[in-house]
């Protein structure tokens, strides 16, 4: 069945409209709706993207260069109710880890317990070697904090920096990101280096299994919550995607194929666009952005829609208001002038305010960073949060619904996690709105699959054992 693109772009056009800039000043209005004018995508603008993602989805998953890794995580398949015993879990994304000890009896976690560890700087910006040794160190205090070790313990690695994966139980590090630089690990399968750090303590029977990052997990995770699972989506600080995709499309296959007849696929989308070919989206506010990141013309993607950025380019709009008398009579707080000062979770809190059409958090926001204000500033700058929390969702949801027409199932659930999603209270109303206009033939939901980082490895580290079971114990 066709659809009809006039019908879309109808449809699009009515839910993507924003509350009007309620001001009395009519110049004023219109010189911000000039300014905001390129945020707020119009239903043209929204079917290209999508048209440019699907592209770059095709470049990648045939191995041609694109802004989509589409990395083959080797994972063939998702749980389906048979996964037994019991498994540790690794999820290391950040200065703080977790080790955690899972127990599955018919597929599902009968038993969970777990711990928190912290990496101090010098290990953090030290020597890969010691890094290694001091997990390695943590993981075998915990199995035998909790009389572990006397057994073989299968352990899913969720590690959430770039990797490109040459099998199930092998990560090689592209590039640390956020505060690691670890020396002697960009380029090196982490997994292995994992492995010998366990080999030195000689302590323990530990066996890195598999290896995996959060989006993975996250799709693992829904599909033991909801069967009809196939997409894994995070919408946190950072922003990526997972989906089911049909083995035989996939050309980057560096181990031995054994009939599999799916495997999940790992966009990588928070570069989507690092080639150019979303540019006609980015406005100045976006280069401002961009231009004061750890790493420019990175992450093109994820600057437009995660919660690392929305708070920051929020903030550079107030900037540019200020100067232009439009905002604050002119006046930004000091607190205000220093990059990144203002956050995303300042943001969720503004469009709480808005739902429920009353001022409090935002005052509140502003006596904070001590900033002059009326009640038209606090109108002025609902209205900016809107139209920059609208365009996140908005972009989200079409390339969600990309894959959604790309994978063409009957029946989809769509697993999530993250702070932006699980805190911004629009946006998911957003995506449940855009998703069904963008994808009209693809019946989909939305799942909340709260740590998929950490059950998710446990998961990934069930089916590794379960596919080495049926190859007769050869890895």
């Amino acid at each position: 069945m066709a659809v009809n693109r006039a019908t879309v772009l109808k449809n699009l056009n009515e839910a993507i409209k924003v509350s009007p800039l309620k001001i009395t000043d009519e110049k004023k209005k219109a010189q911000i709706d000039e300014k905001l004018k390129g945020i707020h995508i119009d239903g043209p603008t929204v079917l290209r993207i999508g048209e440019v993602f699907l592209k770059e989805l095709e470049l990648g998953i045939r191995d041609k260069p694109s802004s989509l890794l589409m990395e083959n995580t080797y994972i063939p398949e998702l749980p389906d109710g048979t996964e037994e015993g019991q498994f540790l879990a690794l999820d290391l994304g950040g200065t703080n880890f977790r080790v955690l000890h899972l127990v599955l009896h018919k597929g599902r976690i009968v038993k969970e317990q777990s711990k928190h560890y912290h990496i101090d700087d010098e290990l953090r910006l030290g020597c890969g070697l010691k890094l290694f040794d001091f997990i390695a160190e943590c993981i075998s205090s915990f199995v035998h904090e909790h009389n572990l070790a006397d057994q073989t313990l299968p352990l899913g690695f969720t590690f959430s920096f770039p990797m490109h994966q040459r099998s199930l139980s092998s990560g090689i590090l592209v590039t640390w990101t956020k505060s690691f630089t670890t020396s002697g690990v960009e380029g090196e399968d982490t997994v292995r280096l994992l492995r010998e750090a366990m080999q030195r303590r000689g302590d323990n029977h530990v066996e890195v299994v598999a290896i995996l990052n959060d989006t993975t997990g996250t799709l693992l995770q829904g599909a033991l919550l909801d069967h009809r699972t196939t997409i894994g989506l995070i919408i946190g600080t950072g922003s990526n995607a997972c989906y089911l995709e049909r083995a035989d499309r996939v050309q980057h296959w560096e181990t031995e194929r054994h009939g599999e007849r799916e495997i999940i696929i790992d966009t990588e989308w928070g570069a989507f666009g690092d080639n150019g070919t979303i540019d006609f989206i980015k406005t100045d506010y976006d280069r401002q952005v961009d231009n004061n990141s750890l790493i420019k013309n990175s992450f093109t993607f994820e600057k437009y829609i995660s919660g690392k950025y929305m708070g920051e380019i929020v903030r550079v709009i107030l900037l540019d208001f200020a100067k232009s008398n439009l905002i604050f009579n002119g006046e930004l707080s000091k607190k205000l002038q220093d990059p990144n000062s203002f956050t995303t979770a300042n943001v969720s809190s503004i469009e709480e305010d808005c739902i429920n059409n009353v001022t409090l958090k935002t005052e509140e926001i502003l006596k904070s960073y001590g900033q002059k204000y009326t009640q038209e500033d606090i109108v002025v700058l609902k209205y900016i949060c809107e139209i920059v929390s609208l365009r996140a969702a908005l972009l989200v949801s079409i390339c969600c619904a990309e894959l959604l027409k790309h994978m063409n199932r009957p029946d989809s659930t769509v697993a999530v996690d993250g702070s932006l999603y699980k805190h911004h209270p629009r946006m998911k109303q957003w995506m449940n709105t855009f998703i069904p206009i963008l994808a009209p033939l693809q019946k989909c939901r939305l799942l909340l699959a709260l740590d998929g980082s950490g059950k998710g490895a446990g998961l990934a580290a069930a089916i590794a054992m379960k596919l080495k079971s049926r190859s007769n114990g050869v890895s």
